[in-house]
């Protein structure tokens, strides 16, 4: 078992190759500290989740920008062209089924059985739920059901736990909310139970909002500004396109899964990790 010089001296380097901006070697350190079969702290746990996010943020927008270059060439009717970009779409998508499935095993066998009830596990659940989510942005038939299948159970358990052990204020409680109510709008195309979702998560935590330490006070608003600012989006998209009586939208063409904001929990404010990608529409956490 490593000592726990060796355990905090992965941390630092997880610290340093943050700072370098040097993110898949911020996550080796980091899954070295994974794998001890111990319960993170909050400040390990954070490092982990921004490494992962920077590094499968990077594959994330490289897929859109093809995805978008490819259609613009189709509709060219540049052939070769599209051949070539489809082979390099493929590519990046073989790196984020990688990372996907790398950091979901990780919280399957090592985060999630060393995690106390309560904040860890709200947590890990909603982790686990984002990267089957991001696998059914690109993933098609069967795999992308699966996918998102997945993702639905992993957000439903994090829902659960939250609403037994976190108020409707606490950030990842409210992080959570965000980032299901985005999966039913861009995955299961189902504006209206995003909306439904969110403006739930919203009302109740206003409601206590005088309850908010002020510790968390900056986090939990900013993030109920950002599920304000899909409602808005969102409730836009409906009126404009219209829904089928089961609540889902008509696509109209429209991409399934369009850009978003990324916003990760950082170690010292939610505010340090905002990335915005060239046509922002659905925030997440």
């Amino acid at each position: 078992m490593a000592s726990q010089k060796e355990r905090d001296d992965f941390v630092y380097i997880a610290k340093i190759a943050e700072q370098a901006e040097r993110y898949d070697e911020m996550v080796d350190a980091m899954k070295k500290v994974a794998n001890l079969d111990v319960e993170l702290t909050v400040e390990e746990r954070n490092l982990l989740s921004v490494g992962y996010k920077n590094v499968i943020g990077a594959r994330r927008a490289s897929w859109r920008i093809l995805s978008s270059i490819e259609q613009k060439e189709e509709a060219k009717g540049n052939e070769n062209h599209v051949k070539n970009i489809k082979d390099y779409r493929h590519k990046v998508e073989t790196e984020l089924s990688n990372i996907c499935t790398d950091i979901i095993s990780l919280i399957d066998e090592h985060l999630i059985p060393s995690a106390s009830a309560g904040e860890t596990s709200v947590f890990y659940h909603k982790m686990k739920a984002d990267y089957y989510r991001y696998l059914a942005e690109f993933k098609a038939g069967g795999d992308k059901k699966e996918a998102a299948e997945q993702s639905f159970k992993s957000y439903e358990a994090a829902t659960k736990a939250a609403e037994s052990d976190l108020p409707p204020t606490h950030p990842i409680r409210l992080g959570l909310a965000l980032n299901f109510s985005v999966f039913y709008y861009e995955i299961m195309n189902s504006p209206e139970r995003a909306c439904q979702l969110a403006k739930q998560a919203f009302d109740e935590a206003i409601s206590e909002l005088d309850t908010l330490s002020e510790e968390s006070y900056k986090d939990s608003t900013l993030i109920m500004q950002l599920l304000r600012d899909n409602l808005t989006l969102w409730t836009s998209d409906v009126l404009e396109d219209g829904a089928t009586e089961d609540g889902t939208k008509e696509n109209h063409g429209k991409p399934a899964a369009p850009e978003e904001a990324e916003v990760g929990f950082p170690l010292n404010s939610i505010n340090t990790l905002i990335e915005l990608t060239p046509r922002s529409t659905s925030y997440t956490t």
